[in-house]
C-alpha cells in the first residue's frame, strides 16, 4: 500500500456531506490539495537540477510519496465536492522555481528547502488534526487517518533532509525562515481563495 500504509482506494461513498462542517472541510481539503500539489512541483524542480546526482534517488523517493499524497487529495476533493484553489497555476510555477532554485545551491540547499517546507506542512497537519478532533473524531475518522499518515510522511522527509546536511546549507537559518514565511502565506491564501 503506497503512502506509508494509507489506502489509496477511492474514498468510501459513505461520505455524507450533510454531516460535515462544510467550511472546515472545504478549507482543509483545498489547502492540503494545494500543499501536496506545490510539494510535487518543488520536488520536480529539485529533480530537474539534481536528478542525476548522488541525492537524486533520495529526492525521487520523497517525490513518489508526494505523488501518492496528491492522488489521495484529488480523490478527496471529488468525494467531498471541494473546489481547488484558483492559485494552482501560481503554485505550479512558484513550487518549481523554489525547488530548482534551492537545488541550484546544491544538495544542501535542496535539503534545507525540504526541511523548511516539510516542517511547515507537518505543523499545519497537526493543527488540522486538532481541529478535526475537536469537531468529531469519529465523523472525520477516514480524513484524520489520511492527514495523520501524511503528516508522518512529511516528518520523515524533514528528517531525511536533516540527515543529508540541510543545516550546512549556505545561510541555512535565513533560507529556512524565508521559505517558512512563504509556506505560511501559501497556506493562508490557499485556504481562502
Amino acid at each position: 500500500v503506497p503512502a506509508g500504509g494509507v489506502s489509496l482506494r477511492r474514498c468510501s461513498t459513505r461520505v455524507s456531506l450533510e454531516d460535515v462542517n462544510r467550511p472546515v472541510i472545504d478549507r482543509i481539503i483545498r489547502v492540503d490539495h494545494a500543499g501536496e500539489y506545490g510539494a510535487n512541483r518543488i520536488y520536480a524542480g529539485q529533480m530537474a537540477v539534481l536528478g542525476r546526482s548522488s541525492v537524486g534517488p533520495v529526492i525521487q523517493q520523497m517525490w513518489n510519496q508526494e505523488k501518492d499524497h496528491l492522488k489521495k487529495f484529488n480523490e478527496l476533493m471529488v468525494a467531498y465536492r471541494v473546489r481547488p484553489t484558483v492559485l494552482l497555476p501560481f503554485w505550479n510555477v512558484a513550487g518549481f522555481v523554489l525547488g530548482a532554485g534551492s537545488a541550484l545551491l546544491g544538495k544542501k540547499g535542496a535539503m534545507a528547502c525540504t526541511v523548511a517546507v516539510e516542517e511547515s506542512i507537518s505543523d499545519h497537519y497537526n493543527s488540522q488534526i486538532r481541529t478535526l478532533m475537536e469537531e468529531d473524531p469519529e465523523k472525520y475518522k477516514e480524513l484524520l487517518e489520511v492527514i495523520k499518515q501524511f503528516r508522518d510522511d512529511e516528518r520523515e522527509h524533514h528528517d531525511i533532509g536533516l540527515e543529508h546536511d540541510a543545516e550546512a546549507a549556505p545561510a541555512y537559518s535565513v533560507l529556512k525562515t524565508a521559505i517558512q514565511l512563504g509556506c505560511k502565506a501559501a497556506i493562508y491564501l490557499s485556504e481562502r481563495i
